[in-house]
């Protein structure tokens, strides 16, 4: 097969056009969303080759197609690297997406109409743990937990009041707003009392967990989803761990319960972000990202904007912006203009609606992987606190949009050369 050059294969202009300015729109751009990262060179060469020829449904030894051998190698390096970061018995990696890795952890722990106990989507869940138009909200009964008014935390002797009183099948932990510690041994504490069972979402601390700076709920809970893009730092997808015997009903939900073939492409980059997130410098970058969270939300609070609860444990922020007078979309729009992306978010005991809102939530794991230091973070508290102090004022707009260019070309994603 001969060897074609990088402008040889891309011939298809429109598309590579849009695809070069997604790049250029990176590059240019400091990412402020908790949720999103930069993955690694080889993460990225892992998506595009040939394994994306391959259909695999099914799991190692036991595949629906032949010439799976060299795939099944690529799973089973996936599968024993997740068990050894984690910590677990077994693991999954098929899942497409954390909520497909959801879909399955409840078809597994669940019969339709059961009820689940997960934290409220107006206070920091997530779709999957619950809203009425996704599937967690239209095959079980959902009833939700919140924080509490004063301290905008999880109380978990509140959570366990709920939890007596609805009794239900499963209580589900984690967020996607939440910038506090999980305790998860009482959530299980919880679980146990009730005859739950107990689903951990650590989507968005994967990372912080793999690296030792947040509690493990692996040991705690009956089954753990994740994505693998967020601070975790590998492909977009999901990964389930379990006990060995729970796996067996998870791997049977996942497939053929609700995928087809894995995507072994993606398979790969995820046993590629595995090896990297067991590496020295990846607990480096965890704490710098933990160090970086908790130095912008202080500096923020210095310049006078309310950040939720306080304060951060983890790698992001919900930040109140009703005292400059805009919304959480009106502030979302005013910082992009300056290349600072971020997004909107309801703020706990919101009166605005989901598209307004009245936060934005911030993030730190994509500036830390471009080299973003706490020094930094006080230059962006204080681009933020100026845009949204006057998000109409030219001046400003320009002076900021400068020095965010300025660090942004010192900070490159992916160094040419």
């Amino acid at each position: 097969m001969s060897v074609q050059t990088e402008s040889e294969m891309r011939t298809d202009r429109a598309v590579w056009a849009a695809v070069d300015a997604e790049g250029e729109r990176e590059e240019r751009q400091l990412e402020l969303i908790a949720s999103e990262n930069h993955a690694s060179r080889e993460v990225m060469a892992a998506m595009g080759s040939v394994l994306t020829n391959k259909y695999a449904e099914g799991y190692p030894g036991k595949r629906y197609y032949g010439g799976c051998e060299h795939v099944d190698v690529v799973e089973d390096i996936a599968r024993a690297r997740a068990k050894e970061l984690f910590g677990a018995a077994a693991a999954n990696v098929q899942p497409h997406s954390g909520t497909q890795a959801n879909m399955a952890a409840c078809i597994a722990l669940l019969a339709p109409g059961d009820r689940i106990l997960a934290m409220s989507l107006d206070h920091g869940g997530h779709l999957s743990h619950g809203h009425p138009k996704n599937f967690s909200g239209i095959f079980y009964a959902i009833e939700s937990y919140g924080v509490e008014k004063g301290s905008e935390r999880i109380d978990m002797d509140r959570v366990r009041e709920k939890a007596l009183a609805t009794r239900p099948k499963v209580i589900l932990a984690g967020a996607s707003a939440y910038s506090r510690t999980l305790d998860f041994p009482a959530f299980a504490a919880i679980a146990r009392e009730v005859g739950a069972k107990l689903l951990v979402d650590m989507a968005h601390i994967a990372g912080l967990v793999a690296a030792r700076q947040h509690p493990t709920p692996v040991g705690h809970a009956d089954v753990v989803t994740m994505t693998t893009h967020k601070t975790l730092r590998g492909p977009r997808g999901g990964l389930v761990l379990s006990d060995e015997e729970t796996m067996k009903k998870i791997n049977s939900a996942l497939f053929p319960g609700v995928q087809g073939g894995p995507l072994m492409h993606v398979v790969a980059a995820k046993a590629i972000a595995l090896r990297e997130a067991s590496s020295p410098a990846f607990v480096a970058y965890q704490k710098r990202v933990i160090e970086n969270a908790r130095t912008l939300a202080a500096h923020l609070e210095q310049r006078g904007l309310r950040v939720v609860s306080g304060g951060t444990d983890n790698h992001l922020m919900l930040v109140d912006v009703t005292a400059t007078g805009l919304t959480g979309k009106a502030a979302e729009d005013a910082l992009s203009r300056v290349d600072l992306t971020c997004n909107k978010n309801l703020i706990p005991y919101d009166q605005k609606p989901p598209m307004q809102a009245s936060g934005i939530r911030l993030g730190t794991p994509a500036v830390t992987t471009r080299g973003l230091a706490p020094e930094h973070m006080a230059r962006l508290a204080g681009w933020i606190a100026d845009v949204l102090a006057k998000p109409a004022d030219e001046s400003v707009l320009r002076r900021v949009r400068d020095e965010v260019a300025e660090v942004a070309r010192a900070f490159p994603i992916y160094p040419r050369g």
